[in-house]
């Protein structure tokens, strides 16, 4: 009887074991991670609690295959999706929209707050953009606007500086001074913002990765205690630590700015890795999913099928935690 029981107890632990090392027993995640699991599907979310998902760079009329991936992925994420600048290649015209862009991520049209791109302003005034995406693209003479998910407030930015009747973004241009105001309208808000152009990016060419016109933007929001700062342009994923307008370190004030220009179009190289960057990838599409709480949020980067690159991590809201606001 002992020698049955010893057998079976060994022949338990043995399954156990295998179990673990194939996925057939639930493992739990680390709270930062760049390995290759897969995202599970998200259950029902707490009170208050709400989901933005997308990614900029997204469909080609060259091929629609990348940006087929990622539509698949948003599929099964519900919530509101950000489409981060030049969304219908090469042109931004209507009927790049129509063609290339509705095929795909245009089965989330109702639900997507989109930014614009330069690509959105290659040949007009972003014409085809303003058209295809009516009144939720903002006053077409602007290309900006804001709107709330619970206690977040997401801030959405024209980054197309170079766009001779936006009026530019330095301090004082007519973009600058809204958004200096909106922020001053929601002072515990927790805040997000969102557009095209990174002011950092370890991009190959450091004239398209970097863009420090928008300085004047991030000085507003680091000064109103912003979080999270989201871009494209660059073809790729990065994630940077919590860091000041100048670039410097600042984990107790600082904004994490997250690049994922990774919606389809194709992929761009990265280069040397600029101070504060923590993870990258250039050779994966994918989409990023925010989990947005009263006090704290979460992101996570999902990729397209048969692709193993991963991160995840969470951070605290600033306006909810500090208690002098």
């Amino acid at each position: 009887m002992a020698l049955w029981a010893r057998a079976l107890r060994g022949a338990l632990w043995g399954w156990l074991l295998f179990s673990a090392q194939s996925g057939l027993c639930p493992q739990v995640p680390p709270s930062v991670s760049n390995s290759g699991s897969k995202s599970a599907k998200p259950g029902r979310l707490p009170a208050n609690t709400f989901v933005l998902v997308g990614a900029g760079d997204i469909a080609s009329c060259v091929s629609r295959a990348g940006a087929a991936a990622t539509a698949k992925l948003i599929d099964q994420i519900p919530g509101t999706v950000f489409a981060a600048g030049d969304l219908a290649y090469e042109h931004g015209t209507y009927e790049e929209f129509e063609t290339c862009y509705q095929p795909t991520w245009g089965r989330f049209k109702e639900r997507t707050r989109p930014a614009p791109g330069n690509h959105e302003y290659n040949g007009s005034q972003a014409a085809g953009y303003f058209r295809y995406w009516g009144n939720q693209a903002g006053a077409p003479e602007k290309g900006y606007y804001s709107y709330d998910l619970g206690a977040w407030h997401i801030i959405v930015l024209n980054t197309n500086c170079f766009v001779r009747a936006l009026g530019g973004c330095d301090k004082g241009s007519s973009e600058e001074t809204w958004l200096s105001e909106d922020l001053a309208a929601h002072p515990r808000a927790c805040l997000l913002a969102y557009g095209h152009h990174p002011l950092f990016s370890s991009g190959l060419l450091p004239n398209h990765a970097r863009h420090p016109e928008l300085r004047a933007f991030w000085e507003d929001l680091y000064a109103a205690h912003a979080d999270l700062i989201l871009a494209g342009h660059e073809h790729s994923y990065e994630r940077f630590a919590p860091q000041n307008p100048d670039g410097a370190a600042d984990p107790g004030r600082g904004m994490r700015e997250i690049v994922v220009g990774t919606g389809g179009r194709s992929h761009t190289l990265l280069g040397p890795p600029l101070e504060n960057s923590e993870v990258r990838n250039d050779n994966t599409y994918g989409v990023l999913r925010l989990t947005l709480s009263p006090k704290n949020y979460k992101w996570e980067f999902i990729p397209e099928a048969g692709k193993t690159f991963h991160d995840s991590g969470g951070g605290v809201c600033q306006n909810a935690s500090d208690s002098s606001r």
